[in-house]
């Protein structure tokens, strides 16, 4: 079988990592990198240390507005897939590279794979939630990561081809877990484990508004500890143009690679972030998070009490900060046993 994968932002490295190595157990992948995210920080350390292949195909369509990076996505994978003919197309999350992949195998009549099918904030403002949403609703194999999700498309009137895999996100952190102790990231920052607090802000709806930025900026001045924040290359620009400041308690760095971040996640007391992917993978170590954005696609992480919802709420932020306390039960979620890229794996052969 041959089967091109398309990519271009670090979530779907992350997941795609044991995805194509399983896959080139028994068929051809091309692998097609869209360049959503193109600097080596953000792209190509990735590449390097889960081991991926090297693309196939690099499409460089990273940069400017959502219709102009889409276009130039959708019209570089038309290309590739009419070259290639491939047998199927494999999408990853609800990024624009996700949408344009799927619209290009749709209109030429490839069959897609959406690996994270289902995921719904309810949030139409948000660009991930049209990706999601159409991209569902032009596969015919939907890989969801828990029966809630599963239960969206059943909503949305979408249950053929619908199979709850679990998470491969979570076959990919603990494989870096394993290799986690060799990051010198906490050495690089004099940290020791438990002593700090971990953020990330990427999402538009906080780097694009400015009052929001400056009250997660304030909230973590308010937080008053030690706070690593890797700042993505969009939120860096966004304080700048702003006029704003990172305060005092903060370390700014640069994006970590994954095995970096990971450390970073493991050892800290506490993960304020906007991120999907670190909402998961915290509660997958046992990490309380708060989460800075207004709803979440992973609810059941918010049911179990390690997820809180706070939006740019500084108050909120603050408080939900000081409040030590962590739930004493961990149920399983999302598979998280390394399970879900055989069971993909093995629903794509047929």
């Amino acid at each position: 079988m041959k089967i091109v994968t398309i990519v271009g932002a670090r979530p779907q490295f992350i997941k795609a990592a044991p995805v194509s190595r399983a896959l080139r157990e028994r068929h051809q992948e091309i692998l097609v990198h869209t360049g959503q995210h193109y600097d080596d920080n953000m792209s190509g350390v990735f590449f390097r240390e889960l081991g991926i292949p090297e693309p196939e195909v690099h499409l460089g369509a990273g940069g400017g507005s959502h219709g102009a990076q889409t276009a130039a996505m959708l019209t570089g994978i038309e290309g590739v897939l009419q070259r290639e003919r491939p047998d199927r197309v494999l999408v990853y999350g609800d990024t624009n590279s996700t949408l344009a992949g799927a619209l290009a195998a749709a209109k030429l009549h490839v069959p897609v794979a959406h690996v994270e099918a289902g995921l719904r904030s309810f949030n139409r403002r948000m660009p991930e939630e049209i990706n999601r949403v159409v991209t569902d609703h032009l596969s015919d194999l939907l890989f969801c990561p828990s029966e809630i999700s599963q239960r969206h498309l059943a909503a949305e009137g979408i249950v053929s081809g619908v199979h709850v895999v679990g998470d491969v996100m979570a076959d990919a952190l603990l494989n870096a877990a394993r290799r986690a102790d060799a990051s010198q990231i906490l050495i690089q920052h004099q940290l020791s484990p438990r002593s700090y607090v971990l953020a990330t802000v990427h999402r538009a709806d906080n780097t694009d508004d400015g009052v929001r930025l400056a009250a997660i900026l304030q909230a973590f001045a308010d937080i008053g500890r030690t706070i690593l924040f890797p700042v993505h290359p969009r939120t860096r620009k966004a304080i700048a143009a702003a006029g704003l400041s990172v305060p005092s308690n903060v370390r700014p760095c640069e994006p970590l690679g994954y095995l970096d971040l990971v450390r970073a996640l493991r050892d800290a007391d506490l993960v304020l972030t906007d991120s999907g992917g670190l909402q998961k993978e915290a509660y997958w170590l046992s990490v309380p998070c708060i989460t800075l954005r207004d709803e979440t696609e992973w609810v059941e992480t918010v049911e179990t009490g390690w997820n809180r919802i706070v939006g740019a709420d500084r108050a909120a932020i603050v408080a939900a900060a000081a409040d030590g306390r962590r739930p004493g039960d961990h149920p399983a979620l999302y598979g998280g046993d390394g399970q879900a890229t055989g069971k993909l794996v093995g629903l794509i052969q047929g």
